[in-house]
């Protein structure tokens, strides 16, 4: 069975995406911890992280940080805090969080989100990589 990032990629369940090429998306998570919390994940999928070739993992991770310049630039945070738990979902997800303290990097601290408060975050982010110069296509 497909995992549920792939049937998000799939259209088969919605999602907010922030980015998307052939290798990697960010998507707004439905539980953030903080505003503007996204997941960036491979296409492929692949259970744990060390286990990505060394490609996708160079791509990912240079998306990665585009997707937290942008947030950087929207949300004004201290830092993008990143996290790989991967115990929640088999298939690996980065999770980049606008933090001003360590103590925000909680899961604890995560609440669902309406889908609209999601697609209005995710189009700031949208806005803030082409800003960048930073483009999924």
């Amino acid at each position: 069975m497909s995992s549920i990032f792939t049937q998000i990629f799939n259209g088969d369940l919605p999602g907010q995406f922030v980015w998307r090429d052939d290798v990697v998306a960010a998507i707004m998570t439905i539980a953030p911890i903080k505003l503007g919390h996204c997941l960036v994940i491979p296409i492929e999928e692949i259970n744990h992280w060390d286990d990505m070739p060394e490609d996708i993992s160079f791509h990912l991770m240079g998306v990665a940080q585009k997707v937290a310049k942008a947030q950087k630039m929207v949300y004004r945070p201290e830092r993008v805090g990143i996290m790989v738990a991967g115990l929640e979902v088999p298939h690996t997800h980065f999770h980049l969080i606008p933090i001003n303290a360590i103590n925000e990097l909680d899961f604890s601290q995560q609440q669902l989100a309406e889908p609209e408060a999601l697609a209005t975050e995710a189009q700031k982010l949208r806005n803030a990589l082409s800003e960048l110069g930073f483009s999924s296509h």
